[in-house]
């Protein structure tokens, strides 16, 4: 009711949104967006939410203000079902037994959800290590051997096996496949018929500390309706710490570091542990909704209006969490509001300033902390066919600490899109920086990766760590700092002496590439090795 009547005062506003000047991108307009997106009254933007029904109706009432067109049969919102999962954490037991016990604590040493939208989520059998948990022919790597894992309880380690010496460039070399992805690991388990599976996690391997694990994980958990035609859910999913891992093995004879170093060969057989886990937990089952917020910009060409750029961030993040001093909203104010707001920015200039040949579709996605929900389902559910979609350029972070002499662009050697960017940027006396943290397989971690999936070129474009202004090395720093201390927990709040000259000046990029292309006859093209990449256009 609350959506319902919000959305009709806010998206009843007629008046015409201000014309641009000179300067089309302005940072008093990012920054009010961004105060208000991460402010408390959101609850966090999680989807099927009180505050996410507030984020979904403030986004089309701006796309309305703005002029947009409505993209999904007269209305700016997608419907996204969405299964809401809590595991009751009173009734969660994890014990061992076997060759080795232990009752574990969650989220202390693990962290443990439902496969699926089950009110029952249970497990008990012999825990078998599997090593990475990869199948890849095209890389002369099976994890399985054709040992049959039906019905086991699977212990794997976090990420692609790494690259040796002698072959530098195996999975990728120091950058993650699609291999290396937890989403994958779970996919593979249950393709084989396994009853569960606990990921081993690693700080320096994973990208990211213990704490984010718990509050992602250690709350209620957003999933896609099952696809009937996809195999039998897992009983659990979850995630063990090392240590918990290190002490349960060490009591069945067997060492972790040794099992971690007999994984990186492609000799390596699955190990049957002796040990039983019995995992049981009751869930909540809710079946709600969310929305993608999608607006049309239509093109100025009778013919090329038909093709699209798609504008892509996700609005939500993680709602209301465990407490952390005191605190248990997850604000997301960089972790995406600032996404978000550069968008509605971006969407403006376009809006408002010239005309572009080709349409632009610019959306606001849900549910991307959840597994890239919202996107997943567009892509899926297009509102324009893929065919005539000529790229993606996403925004997952907006730059609130100033302007940068580089971009890190994710995906930027996997089709032409990388170059072009390159080539924009370089009389600003800008370049692309290599990603910082290959290894932790960012490219497969946002919103882009949905529509690469289904063939669309596709790139996430954000700030790189050489500020203006700032030591070399301040960047990293404070990228560093946020993974630690602020990513996916309560402390990524707005702060009003962010720097937002960066915001300006990255969407200003990103609204320059979307003209480029939007105006051009040209379609990108993928690289040679891409995954995803879709026949060429003749």
């Amino acid at each position: 009711m609350i959506r319902i009547r919000l959305a009709a005062v806010l998206g009843g506003l007629a008046l015409a949104a201000p014309m641009l000047d000179a300067q089309e991108i302005k940072e008093r307009e990012i920054r009010a967006h961004l105060e208000f997106l991460s402010s408390d009254l959101l609850e966090g933007r999680a989807p099927a939410t009180r505050g996410g029904a507030l984020t979904e109706a403030y986004l089309a009432a701006q796309m309305r203000y703005l002029g947009l067109e409505p993209a999904v049969n007269g209305s700016y919102l997608q419907r996204v079902p969405i299964d809401v999962v809590a595991a009751d954490r009173s009734s969660m037991r994890a014990v061992a037994s076997g060759k080795a016990t232990a009752t574990f604590r969650a989220p202390e040493d693990v962290v443990l959800w439902a496969g699926s939208s089950t009110e029952t989520s249970a497990a008990k059998a012999e825990v078998v290590f599997v090593g990475y948990g990869v199948t890849a022919p095209e890389f002369r790597w099976d994890d399985f051997k054709n040992v049959d894992v039906r019905g086991k309880i699977l212990l794997v380690l976090v990420n692609d096996p790494p690259a040796p010496a002698a072959e530098p460039q195996l999975f990728g070399g120091n950058a993650m496949t699609y291999y290396g992805r937890w989403t994958y690991k779970f996919e593979e388990a249950e393709r084989r018929g396994a009853a569960g599976m606990l990921i081993v996690h690693n700080t320096e391997r994973a990208g990211y500390g213990w704490a984010t694990v718990v509050g992602s994980w250690a709350k209620e958990q957003r999933m896609l309706p099952r696809n009937p035609q996809l195999p039998a859910p897992l009983g659990f999913r979850g995630w063990i710490t090392e240590d918990a891992t290190t002490a349960l093995l060490r009591q069945a004879g067997l060492d972790l570091t040794r099992l971690r170093r007999d994984a990186e060969s492609r000799n390596f057989r699955p190990v049957a542990t002796g040990i039983t886990l019995d995992v049981g937990f009751r869930n909540t089952v809710q079946h709600l909704e969310s929305h993608n917020v999608i607006g049309r910009i239509a093109g100025s060409d009778a013919n090329a209006a038909k093709e699209h750029i798609l504008l892509s961030a996700h609005w939500d993040h993680l709602g209301i969490g465990p407490a952390v001093n005191g605190d248990s909203i997850y604000n997301g104010a960089l972790d995406n509001a600032s996404g978000t707001a550069n968008l509605l920015a971006l969407a403006h200039a376009l809006a408002h300033g010239p005309k572009t040949k080709r349409s632009v579709l610019v959306a606001f996605v849900t549910a991307e902390e959840s597994g890239l929900l919202g996107s997943d389902f567009l892509a899926l559910n297009p509102v324009a066919p893929t065919e005539q979609i000529v790229a993606n350029l996403n925004v997952d972070g907006g730059n609130v600490l100033g302007e940068t002499r580089d971009l890190t662009v994710l995906g930027d050697t996997k089709s032409s899109l990388g170059p072009q960017i390159a080539a924009l940027i370089q009389p600003k006396g800008m370049r692309i920086s290599p990603d910082a943290h290959p290894e932790r397989g960012y490219f497969y971690r946002s919103d882009h990766f949905a529509f690469a999936k289904v063939g669309v070129p596709s790139v996430s474009i954000g700030e790189g760590d050489d500020f203006v202004g700032r030591p070399r090395e301040w960047g990293q720093q404070q990228a560093e700092d946020y993974t630690t201390h602020r990513y996916h927990q309560p402390g990524d709040e707005y702060r009003a002496d962010w720097d937002l000259r960066g915001a300006v000046q990255l969407t200003t990029i990103v609204l320059e590439l979307t003209r480029e292309l939007a105006n051009s006859g040209v379609w990108p093209t993928w690289a040679p090795t891409a995954e995803f990449r879709r026949a060429p256009r003749m």
